[in-house]
């Protein structure tokens, strides 16, 4: 098996819809880090599981920059961030979104 991990920034706003109170529930930005990772049992005809840059557009030409809630059809959670990140790239198994110092999530197929 390979695998390939890639870690890029992306700044983007958002607000959360949620049961409760919370200062969340404001428009708000964050410097998210994300990490995809991707797996192949072979590799492409370029020698890849999936091009880096392949992983950085599908990801940064979608939300980078944006204001999450105007461009994502859910309720922009990390948890829910990190499952989209991981819809949209070929061979991805597992997607980290940290939102601030401490605040993590992730998914895993």
């Amino acid at each position: 098996m390979y695998y390939v991990k890639k870690t890029m920034e992306i700044s983007a706003a958002h607000r959360l819809t949620l049961d409760y109170e919370s200062k969340c529930t404001q428009l708000h930005g964050h410097n998210w880090m994300v990490t995809v990772f991707c797996k192949a049992e072979e590799l492409d005809a370029n020698g890849m599981v999936v091009d880096f840059t392949v992983i950085k557009r599908q990801v940064k030409q979608q939300i980078d920059h944006q204001v999450l809630n105007d461009v994502l059809p859910f309720n922009p959670t990390a948890e829910n961030i990190a499952k989209w990140i991981c819809e949209q790239v070929p061979h991805c198994y597992r997607v980290e979104v940290q939102e601030s110092r401490g605040n993590m999530a992730a998914y895993e197929r």
